[in-house]
């Protein structure tokens, strides 16, 4: 059975206090914070802190895999560019710069599940099959 969310925080991080300070220290490029508004680290962690714990494990996970595999925002724009094989057009680059990192995240997770599901089915027609038995 899945563990609650209030379950999995306490199991990983110890209190939401401590998953929150987690969140505000991965990097800037990988968590956004709105820059208009002047929101300094207090008043994000009390933004944060009123937010739903599966919310917040999910920014987490999210903010970790994307620090850890492309670096930055920009990095996962060219990545999804690159998996669509589209990395010259100039006009999706600024339109997807202006997706969350959520939504970037979800969409390089299913181009690369298509894409191994692809090279899968392709690996398949091209090996040879092996003799089949005549039925008599």
């Amino acid at each position: 059975m899945k563990k609650s969310p209030l379950a999995q925080v306490k199991e990983q991080f110890g209190s939401k206090e401590k998953l929150v300070d987690a969140l505000i220290k991965l990097p800037a490029s990988v968590i956004e914070r709105p820059a208009d508004e002047g929101e300094d680290k207090d008043a994000l962690r009390n933004r944060l802190l009123v937010a739903s714990n599966s919310k917040l494990l999910r920014l987490h996970s999210v903010g970790k895999t994307v620090s850890e595999r492309w670096g930055s925002k920009d990095k996962l724009v060219d990545a999804i560019l690159d998996l669509r094989r589209a990395s010259k057009d100039k006009d999706y680059r600024s339109k997807l710069s202006t997706l969350s990192v959520g939504k970037l995240f979800d969409q390089v997770s299913s181009l690369e599940k298509a894409a191994k599901r692809a090279a899968h089915q392709s690996q398949a027609k091209s090996a040879p099959r092996t003799s089949q038995k005549k039925s008599a």
